[in-house]
């Protein structure tokens, strides 16, 4: 009797260490089976991605319908999809994706970025500022520095001075003294009246270009220096700059500006 209760009791300790390591078994597996469908996501919207930089939509759409069959709402791939629908001219489509990725993940800045882009390229510039104000707020997106600017661009349109200075000096410190952040940092300061201010950083600019001769004077540059130099009194540097300016840039908005504004003279 004792050696039939001592089977019993083995055979029942034996089925519950099957019954426990067969819910182990099965609930590692639901995990792993849900981290490699989430690493498959990540891998066909890069692969996307890297199409959609390429030009190549329909690779990248094949890459993201096999990215949206695994997961319907994933925002990054919606986010992308966003893309390729702006670039086939689908306005109302593209906003529709962007949109969903949003709904999807209101955390997830990318989308955001995308969206506050295309609605810049819509005309729709205060929806655009709104949009990266958001995203600005995201301390952990790693290209900050490109959504201070893009928000700099959005105030600087809906004639907010203030703001776009702020948002473009952000930038400029996140990207260390980007060319471009510092060029719309300088203008909007000469706009706004700070000629001083704007000479500082437009100092820096040039002496990074001297370092840098990959980096080029734009008509831009050149008529942002000019009216400086205007204002100083520094008649060696606004020829110089002038002369650059007519040499190199003769067909440009800003060299007609430069005529009109020494025609003003006379």
């Amino acid at each position: 009797m004792k050696s039939v209760r001592r089977r019993l009791v083995t055979v029942a300790t034996l089925l519950l260490a099957f019954l426990v390591t067969g819910c182990v078994t099965t609930t590692d597996s639901r995990f792993t089976r849900e981290a490699d469908q989430h690493k498959a996501v990540e891998n066909y919207v890069q692969l996307a991605t890297a199409y959609i930089g390429q030009g190549n939509t329909e690779r990248a759409r094949h890459h993201l319908d096999r990215a949206l069959e695994i997961e319907p709402d994933s925002p990054e791939a919606l986010a992308a999809l966003g893309l390729i629908h702006n670039s086939d001219g689908d306005a109302e489509l593209a906003e529709k994706s962007f949109r969903k990725a949003i709904s999807s993940d209101s955390s997830y800045t990318r989308a955001r970025v995308y969206y506050g882009a295309f609605l810049y390229s819509q005309g729709r510039v205060e929806e655009s500022r709104d949009q990266f104000l958001v995203a600005s707020k995201d301390t952990d997106y790693k290209d900050r520095g490109s959504v201070f600017y893009n928000l700099g661009m959005t105030q600087e349109r809906l004639g907010l001075q203030e703001e776009a200075v702020a948002s473009y000096r952000r930038a400029s410190e996140l990207t260390r003294g980007d060319a471009r952040s510092l060029l719309s940092l300088t203008r909007v300061m000469v706009d706004s009246g700070d000629i001083a201010g704007a000479a500082r950083h437009y100092d820096r600019l040039t002496k990074m270009m001297a370092r840098n001769k990959r980096l080029q004077h734009s008509p831009e540059s050149l008529f942002i220096g000019i009216r400086i130099a205007r204002y100083f009194g520094d008649r060696d540097q606004e020829a110089s700059l002038a002369l650059q300016l007519r040499n190199n840039f003769p067909e440009s908005v800003e060299y007609q500006q430069y005529k009109a504004l020494i025609s003003n003279d006379n």
